[in-house]
Parts: C-alpha cells; structure tokens; sequence
C-alpha cells in the first residue's frame, strides 16, 4: 500500500506517523508555538507535541477551528497544556500584538514551529500590501520570529535546553520565478504566477532558515533553525486551487500520488517530519539544514545559496518596518 516506505538514517520513512517519530520522547518542561494549528498538519503537530508533554500555543486566524482542536486534545488528553492566541499572519499589527501577548504572559518560549501557510492563491495583497502567499507563508513568519527570538534566547540561556525553529517549506520551492526571488516584482501582478509565487515563499523558507542559523550560531546561541517538506498532504491548503482539491478529494491518494510520482500523505503522517525535527534527540545541534520524510534531504541549489540567503534577510529586515 505505501511502496515508497524504505527507512533512511534515521529510522523513520515517509511512512512514519508524527506519534511514532516521537514515541518515548518526554517533552515536559518545554513550550512550543506552533502556527496555523487550527487544521492539518499544524492541527497534529499540536495534538503530538501537547501528547509528549509539550506546552503547545496554537498561533491561529480560525479561533472557532483552534478550540474544536483544543477541545479534541483534551478529550483524548486531559493532561494536556493547549493554548490559543489569535494570529494573522497576514498583518504585522497582530503578529506584534500576538508577540506581545505572548512575551507578556511570563511563558518560555523553547520551540517555533512556523507552520501556517496558504497555495497558489490568486493575486492578492495582505493588509500590509505584500504578495498575499510571500506575505503569510514568508514575511509573518520572519517578523514572528524576530519578534519571539529574545524570548528564545533568555529561554535557552535559563533552561540550558537547546532552542528550536522549525519551518515547514515545501518541495515547491523548486519550482519558483527564475533567479529563485523576485525583490523587485515581489508586487508584479501582470507577471504573477499562482504556484511560482508559493515555490518563491517555500523557497525564502529555507533561505530564512538558514541565514538564522547562520547568525545564532555566529553569536554562539543554543537555538537550531532548520526546514523541511513535509510530504503531499491531504489538506485544506490548497482549498485555493479547486482542481487539486478534487482531484485530492474525490480520486484520492493512490490515483494522485500516480499523477505526481509519490503517494499523499495523511496528516498523520504529514506532521511527523515537523515533529521529528522540532523534538528528536537525533536533531540537536544540527542546524541548517533540509528535512524530508524524518530524514536529511537535498534542498535546491538556490536553497543553498548564502549569498542569496543574506539579500533576502536584508530585504525583509527592511520590509517590516
């Protein structure tokens, strides 16, 4: 049934649900943030992690979804530690005054799960007029993470635990504009291209990733920042493309996964890469790189690229004030 199931390094495959990639791992003491933990992917992140231990705080635009989730968790957990703050990620007002709140509530911060995410909608501008996909799937997610990381840090320093951020890229991100980032068209309706505009945003993903990485560990700072894909999912996000969605929904994983070359995934098996990363002892002090399928993966050359990686931090350092 799951003929592309062979288990890499590190014993998991792309098979492997996020409840068994963590199986046995106490993640009690810890908290996480995790965005877009309404639905999908994000909503099983929360539910694992809030299963190991962990302090989960869904970052969420659908409140009435986040507390069916929440409600669902404590049902099947009651021990459980789920929170939820409102999150728009496509306005840097509330994700400074979800990061407000947060920073303010007294709580650690010990891992970000930048998970949220929208695909190939039409052309749009959020509310701040950005590319509405470079804007959600992207930039929210730098200013969030700018604005959490001191709490990060004075987290990390405190607990002597080590700090993760995680963001959840995509295989899309080898399909982008040419030169990978377009910083003078990120605007350009008349050349805007739906799924080339989502690899751009996955792609900056890993740029952020990456030149995070780099200056934490420059500072000599206890905090890892790594991304990945996290496989075809059967999920809502690509409620904007109503032709994958049918296809996903009526002809199913094994007919889709003949038409891509791979099977789809279930959100079981969906979130288990971000939750691999996000709380595996094989992870710590890794930082940097790619995860595909619970194991090391080969990003694109321009997912390589430092030089490519800094100009995109300098232009986003500039987009956000």
């Amino acid at each position: 049934m799951w003929p592309f199931s062979k288990k890499g390094a590190s014993g998991f495959s792309s098979s492997s649900t996020a409840e068994e990639v963590t199986k046995g791992i106490d993640g009690t003491g810890l908290t996480a943030i995790v965005t877009g933990a309404s639905s999908g992917i994000g909503a099983e992140t929360a539910r694992v992690l809030s299963l190991r231990g962990v302090h989960v705080i869904m970052g969420v635009i659908d409140m009435i979804g986040a507390k069916n989730v929440k409600e669902a968790i404590l049902k099947e957990n009651p021990t459980a530690k789920v929170d939820i703050i409102e999150l728009d990620l496509s306005s840097m007002a509330s994700i400074r005054n979800f990061a407000s709140k947060f920073n303010s509530s007294g709580l650690s911060l010990n891992i970000l799960i930048n998970n949220a995410g929208v695909c190939a909608t039409p052309f749009t501008l959020s509310k701040d007029n950005i590319e509405l996909q470079f804007a959600i799937n992207y930039i929210g997610h730098f200013l969030l993470t700018n604005m959490l990381l001191d709490n990060m840090k004075k987290t990390t320093q405190e607990s002597k635990k080590q700090g993760r951020i995680v963001n959840v890229s995509s295989a899309g991100h080898h399909f982008t504009y040419h030169g990978g980032i377009r910083f003078d068209k990120i605007n350009d309706q008349s050349s805007y291209h739906c799924w080339r505009a989502y690899g751009q945003s996955k792609l900056a993903n890993i740029l952020h990733a990456n030149e995070l990485a780099r200056r934490l560990k420059e500072d000599g700072i206890d905090i890892t920042a790594n991304s990945l894909h996290p496989g075809a999912t059967s999920t809502n996000i690509y409620i904007n493309n109503r032709l994958l969605t049918g296809i996903v929904n009526i002809l199913g994983p094994f007919i889709i996964g003949k038409l891509e070359g791979f099977m789809v995934k279930n959100v079981q098996q969906g979130a288990a890469t971000t939750c691999y990363v996000a709380l595996h002892p094989q992870v710590s002090e890794i930082s940097g790189k790619y995860f595909e399928d619970n194991n090391f993966a080969e990003a694109h050359s321009r997912g390589k690229d430092m030089d490519l990686a800094k100009k995109l931090w300098d232009f986003s350092t500039n987009l956000i004030k």
